[in-house]
């Protein structure tokens, strides 16, 4: 398959600063949408991102990561306001807690109809965290486009070819998150469990993928790589099973470094 040939990822909604404080003093580019893009991107293809920045240092690194890492960044605006942020308290052992999280311009962000256009000649659209998820399925399905969405982030599933789901690692919780997806139009869930795997229920059989057995260094972003490596099988044509083994994948190698993504020479 030359360069030409593989398939494009759109990815739309949130980036942000994640902003590490307590044992350890650093931070990060990141954001569900974000981070789907960039692993994409990693994993050797197109990737295009659609959001919002503000006027601001943070914007300026923002922008300058995505474009570093070659995602097509012409559905990146600046709006007025700040650019998002999280700040994540690391404990002594090393346990996160997200404190705070302010979405800013990103929370204000809706793709106009050029950049719908373009998000939909991609083999997959990924919606992250934007209230206007609902709108956005509706405009993507209209023109035909495959769509997937984080659901712990952005609400609704309908019109969705793939719904992803969180669940910690309780698979009886996962099991009722698929089947509500399904219930409410999604074609496909997928439910991550952590460090129990991985479900997937099409409506009629269901599909288990065990995690990948690593020491993690950081689970930030986790979920986002395994989104990231399951589209990338899936728009290359793999089966099932083998789509939840690349998200698996992709998922443990982020929790091998700290952040959503590898980045400042990790």
């Amino acid at each position: 398959m030359t360069a030409v040939e593989r398939p494009t990822l759109g990815a739309i909604g949130d980036n942000t600063i994640d902003q590490y404080f307590g044992s350890m003093n650093r931070s990060f580019v990141g954001g569900n949408a974000l981070n789907v893009a960039m692993q994409f991107s990693q994993l050797g293809h197109p990737a295009r991102y659609a959001g919002a920045i503000g006027p601001d240092e943070d914007g300026r690194r923002v922008r300058e990561a995505l474009e570093g890492n070659n995602v097509i960044t012409e559905g990146l605006v600046i709006l007025d306001g700040v650019t998002s942020i999280s700040k994540i308290r690391v404990d002594p052992g090393g346990e996160r807690v997200i404190e705070f999280e302010d979405f800013a311009v990103c929370a204000d962000y809706k793709p106009g109809n050029r950049e719908l256009d373009a998000l939909a000649e991609c083999a997959f659209v990924h919606i992250g965290m934007s209230p206007f998820a609902d709108e956005i399925r509706k405009e993507l399905s209209r023109r035909g486009a495959r769509i997937s969405q984080d659901c712990a982030v952005s609400a609704g599933y309908d019109l969705l070819d793939v719904a992803f789901c969180s669940a910690g690692d309780d698979r009886n919780a996962a099991r009722a998150m698929a089947e509500a997806a399904l219930d409410g139009g999604a074609r496909l869930a997928v439910v991550t469990c952590g460090p129990a795997g991985s479900i997937a229920f099409d409506g009629t059989s269901w599909t288990t993928q065990e995690a990948d057995p690593i020491d993690p260094v950081d689970t930030t972003g986790a979920g986002d790589s395994f989104i990231a490596g399951f589209l990338a099988a899936l728009a290359t044509g793999e089966e099932l099973q083998s789509c939840m083994r690349a998200g698996a994948a992709t998922a443990a190698r982020t929790c091998l470094h700290w952040g959503g993504w590898a980045q400042d020479g990790q």
